[in-house]
Formats: C-alpha cells, structure tokens, sequence
C-alpha cells in the first residue's frame, strides 16, 4: 500500500486501485508506521505525501516486489528454467554423465548453471540431507545395495562391470588365487570392500585388506609395482602393466543413480537437468 502511495498521493485513490476502504489503507499504513518506528506520512493539503523515511522504505518496497516476482517466475513449472543447480557426485559419474548432460543443457537452457562438487556417497548424500546440493549423482553395487531415506527420489543411470585389477604379467588364475594378497580398497567409501567381504567369503577366505586409497589411478600405480590387488572397472583404460579380468558367478556391477530430495524436481532448473541426465541414459 505504501509503494501505490507513493505513485498516487492519495489514500483514496489507493483504496479505489486496492478495492478497499480508506479506513483499510490508513490502518496499514499507520500500522507501518509503527513498525517502522517513524512517521511514513505528513500531510499535503488535501491529499499526503511520504516523509523520507516513507520514500526510503517504499524503494524498498519495489526491490522487495520485483524479487518476489522473480522468485514466482524462478519456481513456475511453466516458465523458462533458470538458475544454478548444486551437484554433488563421484568422479566418473560426473565424466560420464553430469559433463554430457551440461552440453546438452547449453543450447535449450543457457539460463542453467551447474556446481559441481566431487564427493563421493556418503559424503554427498549428507550434503543432500543439509540441503546443501541439489542434486546427488551415487552409486551402489549389485553386491552390496545402497538403501534409499524415504525422502529420496532415485533414477538409475547406468551400470559398470567390474573385475579383478592384477599386474598384466600374472597368469590367469581364480580369485582364490590372490586369498592370500594384499587387497586395495577405497578410502573414501565402504562399499567396496563391502563388495570384496562378500566376494571372498563366496570364495572361501578372508581378504588382507592392505591399502585404502580414493584414485583409481593410483590403485593402479599400487598394482603395477605389485603391492596389492584390488577390484576395478572394466572396460577403462588402465595404466601399462595392470590388467582387469572378468568374475563370473557372481559378476560385479557398479550401478550409478541420481538422487534428490522428493517433490524438489518441480523446480524447474533441477527438472531441465534430470531430464538431459535420463535422456543421455536412454542414449547410451
């Protein structure tokens, strides 16, 4: 009421554009007044005119209505996407996914921005819980399923193969061969080695888990100079000298999901990103 104020001079005009009384308008502006701690109004003949402090806050006023007018054009499911999505996900999820989906997005949504964090689950799903990210891109093992909070929404995006990672010059040999090797697992995540108790108790030992490291690059490096063993993705292209050999019975799948607080695809932005994410899925 104050901002009409402002533009008509008069507490009747307001209430005829408001379509209530001149008593409504003068309570609130008086109401204002009070909250504000100093005189909003002074008058001016017939009609009134702002003090400064009247001018002052009803500048505010226009700042603070474009704002709420920007925040309901940000979050209307109808309106154009804009504004900068907060991921949170694993290395090779981010190469394979999250980079892809962003060259898609540029040309249909240049109003789109992505932040991207690398964690990896356990990490990243706290950030989801703090609302901290937006968006979370994890992964689990058919081995060893992650379980979802009620609160998410997951959408799987693909899955990996994995095998064992042995020096290249090793002879073929069952897993049981390497009962007793040092074993490499994550330094970051339990999961894995969730996966390879489970592998080697099919198997009938124990792994001597030796090393926990976090780069896959470096898991190599330990391999090739024979300090361990550990299991890899296959199909990525190691350093020389590090093989990675098929598991059968069980085989080994690295399954990625994007994850997000449920109902908060309705914004928008985060929506225009799950779906370049699903449509690469559906590509590859």
């Amino acid at each position: 009421m104050l901002l009409e104020l402002s533009r008509l001079g008069s507490m009747h005009e307001v209430a005829a554009e408001l379509a209530t009384t001149t008593s409504n308008v003068s309570q609130a502006i008086a109401a204002l007044a009070r909250e504000a701690g100093t005189p909003l109004t002074e008058p001016d003949g017939r009609r009134v005119r702002l003090t400064p402090a009247g001018h002052r806050l009803a500048e505010h006023a226009v700042t603070i209505l474009a704002a709420v007018d920007a925040a309901r054009l940000d979050l209307d499911p109808t309106s154009e996407p804009v504004g900068a999505v907060r991921v949170a996900g694993f290395a090779t999820a981010i190469r394979l996914s999250l980079l892809p989906a962003k060259a898609g997005l540029a040309p249909v949504h240049p109003g789109v921005e992505l932040r991207i964090l690398e964690h990896e689950p356990p990490e990243a799903l706290d950030l989801l819980s703090r609302d901290d990210v937006d968006l979370v891109l994890t992964y689990d093992y058919n081995l060893s399923p992650a379980s979802w909070r009620t609160e998410h929404a997951v959408v799987p995006l693909w899955d990996v193969e994995w095998g064992l990672g042995v020096p290249t010059t090793d002879k073929r040999a069952p897993l049981t061969a390497y009962a007793d090797h040092d074993w490499i697992v994550n330094s970051r995540h339990t999961a894995d080695e969730d996966v390879l108790r489970t592998l080697a108790s099919l198997n009938g030992f124990t792994p001597r888990i030796t090393h926990r490291v976090d780069s896959l690059e470096l898991v190599d490096d330990l391999i090739a100079d024979r300090l361990g063993v550990a299991l890899l993705p296959r199909g990525r292209t190691s350093r020389r000298g590090v093989t990675v050999r098929a598991l059968r019975d069980p085989t080994i799948y690295l399954r990625g999901f994007a994850v997000w607080r449920r109902g908060r695809d309705r914004w928008p932005p985060l929506r225009a990103v799950l779906e370049q994410l699903t449509r690469r899925d559906v590509e590859a």
